[in-house]
This record gives C-alpha cells, sequence and structure tokens, in this order.
C-alpha cells in the first residue's frame, strides 16, 4: 500500500497555519480574523490526525484531541461571533481597529 509521507501533512499543516497567521496580523475585518484563528486550528487538526496515524494507528489519542479542538472552535466561533454583532450593532462596523473605542 503507498502511504503519503508524514512531512506531506506537516508541510500542509504549517502552510494552512502560515495562511491562518497571515489572516489574523494582516486583516482588519473582524470576520476574516476569525477565519484566520479557523484556518489555526484546523492546521492543529491535521497534525494530530497525521501523528496518531504514523505513530500508533491503533491509539484513539489524535481523533479524540481532534473532537476536543473541534468542539471549542465551535464554541469560540459561537462567542466571537456573538460580540462581532455587538460590536457592529454599536459602531456600524466590524474593524478590529474601532473595537478600542467601546472601553468606558
Amino acid at each position: 500500500m503507498n502511504s503519503i509521507p508524514l512531512v506531506h501533512f506537516l508541510y500542509l499543516a504549517a502552510m494552512l497555519f502560515g495562511v491562518g497567521v497571515f489572516g489574523v496580523l494582516a486583516r482588519k475585518n473582524a470576520i476574516s480574523v476569525l477565519m484566520g484563528i479557523e484556518l489555526m486550528l484546523n492546521a492543529v487538526n491535521i497534525n494530530f490526525l497525521a501523528f496518531a496515524r504514523y505513530w500508533n494507528w491503533n491509539s484513539l489519542t489524535g481523533p479524540v484531541f481532534v473532537v476536543f479542538v473541534i468542539t471549542i472552535a465551535a464554541a469560540e466561533a459561537a462567542v466571537a461571533l456573538a460580540i462581532i454583532i455587538s460590536i457592529y450593532r454599536h459602531l456600524r462596523t466590524a474593524n478590529v481597529d474601532d473595537a478600542h473605542y467601546l472601553r468606558g
């Protein structure tokens, strides 16, 4: 059976993580920042599954961590979208730089 080498998964995860970091640091829109964070979490999931596949296929440690990360990502997305909607209602913009006006 031809198997994909581990290094290919690591390169893919590194590229996804890099795109996510760029999205977080270079964008001003809150939705784009949130998408960058989700890309970084997906890169972590790829690493968990790749290492679980290549170290011990019968262990469920990697997939269990992936389920936890997906659950945390869903909760993070729900809370972040609620905060973004609140900021948009008050400021009429989703620009991250303008959120400092909400300080009291």
